[in-house]
């Protein structure tokens, strides 16, 4: 995924915690550089999250993701959903560095998740993904800006 072309913000979404009653706002904004998923995280009404979500395909084989981004230095999710486990999100934590950062993720650095709390589910392959996800929690309430430039698989 190329996040420097419009086409591809087009594509993605955003899912923040109105879904559940809180009041987090968060948007995706287009820059030559890449695409900035932004916005502020509040804890009010039992709130605390937001995300962005795209559809996704890897291919047979994928053993590792690559995320080219730059933040603001807290920490996000990369989070996947498959057809196998359409509820489930595997998650992997990373901090976003203020400076451009290739962040590499294993097939073992993902958490089976449901509703942020850990669960069983089927053993993650990236080739069954259908979509991934940006994603800030873990009450880190206040203003927030990462910036995306590709997710490729290797």
């Amino acid at each position: 995924m190329d996040f420097t072309s419009p086409k591809t913000m087009r594509d993605c979404w955003i899912v923040n915690d109105g879904v559940m009653g809180g009041v987090s706002q968060s948007a995706l904004r287009q820059d030559t550089q890449g695409m900035y998923f932004e916005g502020l995280v509040s804890l009010k009404n039992n709130g605390g999250f937001a995300s962005m979500r795209s559809s996704a395909q890897f291919p047979p084989g994928t053993q590792l993701l690559e995320l080219l981004a730059k933040g603001d230095g807290k920490q996000y999710k990369l989070v996947l959903r498959t057809a196998i486990a359409p509820r489930v999100t595997y998650a992997a934590e990373f901090i976003a560095e203020p400076t451009w950062q290739a962040y590499r993720f294993q097939l073992n650095q993902f958490k089976a998740t449901f509703r942020g709390q850990d669960v069983q589910a089927p053993t993650l392959s990236f080739s069954d993904v259908i979509e991934f996800g940006i994603l800030i929690s873990n009450s880190q309430a206040g203003s927030f800006a990462i910036q995306l430039k590709t997710l490729q698989s290797a």
